[in-house]
């Protein structure tokens, strides 16, 4: 009779909000195989990395990684697994340049995750492991004691910026069942989730027409609050947005439904009209603004937040200012800011009239100083506002602290026991610090 040894893994993820997912539902596999997770890599049997391939130090610092556990692999052995963006990207290349790896999970092949596992656990290696026709969404992305996770709805995109690698490592645009969905979040609720955060390269293009359809985005969001809330789950956010898509039913849906976080993430990339031409966004500047008036209009005190492209071939100084106009106009609570680095297979990577890298980096230090002004000018003007909260954590400062997330996705740390976490609460925002709020319970 074969008795095999208890298996230990190791996770490095990196990326998007659905690398992470997709790494809670691949450790959800390893549980239901037995295995164990551990702190240390040198402890596993099998290490897995995650990849992203959207810019280019996300690849360096994976490939680096590769590396490093190549170089581990001559001191013991254990199992190299590549997933993600990257594996879709590379397939065979990774193997060629890298062949300490054993195996390469593109997008489309995590549904045999689980036939690696048996081979890794009797000793086989597998040979080739074939791909799926359409992307398998897992059954459940819950990271283990999580009292906030993802719920992915949809997977890929249509879209085709011109400098984005999406499209072509994630595949073209597919839907999930509502009834998955409807039976992920019941799921999710008994094991104690209080928060879920629907997910999708653009959440807004849910289109279903199968069992439990048609729905729109704005038709599952209903479907999803009223289970929610039947469920015990307190909050819904999504991400991400494309502004193209937001439709006004679904801000009306927003706000009808208070269960719904008063916080949208809404990519603008850059506020010239000639620079979103270029990057193939279709929608204007005007269009933008006309959206964000829409949503504040209807949903006051919302919070928006952002992402901003800067350096993008052929821009201009001129068009640095009107995305600088564009942070004073709208004031984004927050904004992930970069700058340009060309994506092989993009129509943005063959362009002419590339920006200087020195130039880059001193635009986006522009960028990044206005949007540090306007981030902290709302928070100082949210002090001695009473809000509500989910506790998530322990403060990573103080023990006698916890960090708990506002319906506008700002942080707050207060003190509290740890036995709240998982809990909703009402706190007085007292101070700020850094990007975090001092709060006080309310009692």
């Amino acid at each position: 009779m074969f008795i095999r040894e208890t298996m230990r893994y190791f996770i490095e993820t990196y990326g998007c909000q659905m690398n992470k997912a997709e790494s809670a539902a691949l450790e959800n596999q390893f549980a239901d195989h037995g295995w164990i997770k551990t702190a240390e890599a040198d402890e596993a049997n099998l290490v897995l990395i995650n990849t992203c391939s959207v810019r280019i130090t996300a690849e360096t610092r994976a490939w680096g990684r590769i590396a490093h556990y190549s170089a581990r692999k001559r001191l013991r052995p254990f199992t190299l697994v590549v997933t993600g963006c990257m594996a879709e990207r590379f397939k065979e290349k990774m193997l060629q340049k890298a062949p300490g790896i054993d195996y390469v999970l593109g997008t489309f092949q995590k549904a045999a995750f689980g036939l690696v596992l048996d081979a890794v656990e009797t000793g086989r290696h597998l040979e080739s492991v074939e791909e799926t026709p359409q992307f398998v969404f897992a059954p459940s992305h819950r990271e283990t004691g999580s009292f906030s996770t993802f719920v992915p709805i949809m997977h890929g995109c249509d879209n085709f910026c011109s400098y984005c690698i999406v499209p072509y490592v994630r595949g073209r645009e597919i839907s999930r069942s509502p009834v998955a969905i409807s039976k992920e979040i019941h799921d999710l609720a008994q094991a104690g989730v209080r928060e879920i955060t629907l997910l999708g390269q653009n959440v807004n293009s849910y289109q279903w027409t199968g069992e439990g359809g048609p729905l729109d985005f704005a038709g599952l969001l209903r479907l999803v609050a009223s289970q929610a809330l039947a469920a015990g789950i307190g909050r819904i956010r999504f991400v991400s947005s494309h502004p193209k898509d937001l439709s006004r039913a679904t801000i009306e849906t927003i706000a009808e439904l208070p269960v719904f976080a008063r916080h949208i993430h809404l990519c603008v990339q850059h506020g010239s009209d000639r620079v979103l031409s270029a990057m193939n966004r279709k929608y204007t500047r005007a269009d933008y603004l006309a959206l964000v008036d829409a949503i504040r209009s209807r949903i006051p005190g919302i919070t928006i937040s952002t992402d901003i492209l800067i350096g993008f071939p052929g821009e201009t100084e001129e068009d640095v200012e009107e995305t600088l106009s564009l942070l004073r106009e709208v004031r984004f609570a927050y904004a992930f800011m970069y700058h340009y680095n060309p994506r092989e297979g993009t129509p943005a990577a063959s362009m002419p009239d590339r920006v200087p890298e020195l130039v880059k980096k001193e635009r986006l230090a522009r960028v990044m100083a206005l949007q540090k002004e306007i981030s902290s000018d709302i928070m100082h003007g949210m002090v001695g506002n009473e809000i509500n909260v989910l506790i998530e954590s322990l403060s990573k400062r103080k023990d006698d602290e916890v960090f708990a997330r506002t319906d506008a996705d700002m942080m707050v740390v207060f003190p509290a026991p740890s036995s709240r976490i998982g809990s909703f609460t009402r706190v007085r925002l007292e101070s700020v610090q850094g990007h975090t709020f001092k709060a006080v319970e309310v009692m």
